[in-house]
């Protein structure tokens, strides 16, 4: 039982697990030491691949659009500081990707040698591999709530997009009480919630407010002021 519990992938609407860790930039108690921040939180493979450095490279270089929006990244992989810091080293001083060069990332990077919290988390799968963390992401709220998870395979890059847009989004909906609908951008018109009555329907289809309009009575939206 003690051994499912650890395995056992925490759900969105959770709060994160606890875990103290040393990382390249010094020891961190999560999520204590994030309080009030967003954070991305996710795994690689192992230190010295092709995809993950593309991946670091690129996430280094959304570093402070990501703290604009008071968020934070946390990366944890199954090596040693050593290894970690030596990786780092090569991603700046030699290569070039993309258009990024001379990368340097200060985000800290987890050491996990004994899969602690690789486990904790549910980031190691066996059918892709025992001894290495899928690309996991986890987004975490300013409350330590888990508000995301996205898993991707080995051979597969992370849209850096993507997770950017799944921030902006959850912190318009928290901010607004609002949903957002296929594909949204930050400046589109974004999703009423459902009326909790037939007679809140009702109003709102008959309503002529300028700034919310309704295809149906369940779907109503919200015009975004250009």
């Amino acid at each position: 039982m003690e051994e499912q519990a650890i395995n056992r992938m925490p759900l969105i609407g959770d709060p994160a697990p606890e875990f103290k860790a040393k990382t390249t930039q010094g020891d961190i108690n999560f999520p204590a030491d994030y309080k009030g921040k967003w954070v991305i939180f996710f795994s690689h493979p192992a230190d010295f691949t092709p995809v993950c450095t593309t991946e670091f490279m690129t996430f280094a270089n959304m570093a402070e659009e990501f703290k604009s929006m008071n968020t934070e990244l946390l990366v944890l992989s199954i090596d040693s500081i050593y290894a970690h810091i030596a990786w780092l080293r090569t991603i700046k001083e030699k290569i070039e990707y993309n258009g990024m060069k001379d990368i340097e990332v200060n985000f800290p990077l987890i050491e996990d040698l004994k899969m602690d919290v690789s486990k904790m988390f549910g980031m190691l799968q066996p059918n892709a591999s025992s001894t290495q963390a899928v690309r996991a992401v986890f987004i975490i709220d300013p409350k330590g709530i888990i508000r995301t998870i996205l898993y991707y395979p080995l051979s597969t890059g992370r849209n850096m997009d993507e997770i950017r847009r799944i921030i902006q989004a959850l912190q318009k909906a928290d901010a607004e009480g609002i949903a957002t609908p296929a594909d949204w951008r930050p400046g589109d018109d974004v999703i009423v919630p459902p009326p909790g009555s037939c007679g809140v329907a009702k109003d709102r289809m008959e309503s002529s407010d300028e700034d919310t309009y309704c295809l149906d009575w369940f779907m109503c939206f919200k015009r975004e002021k250009k």
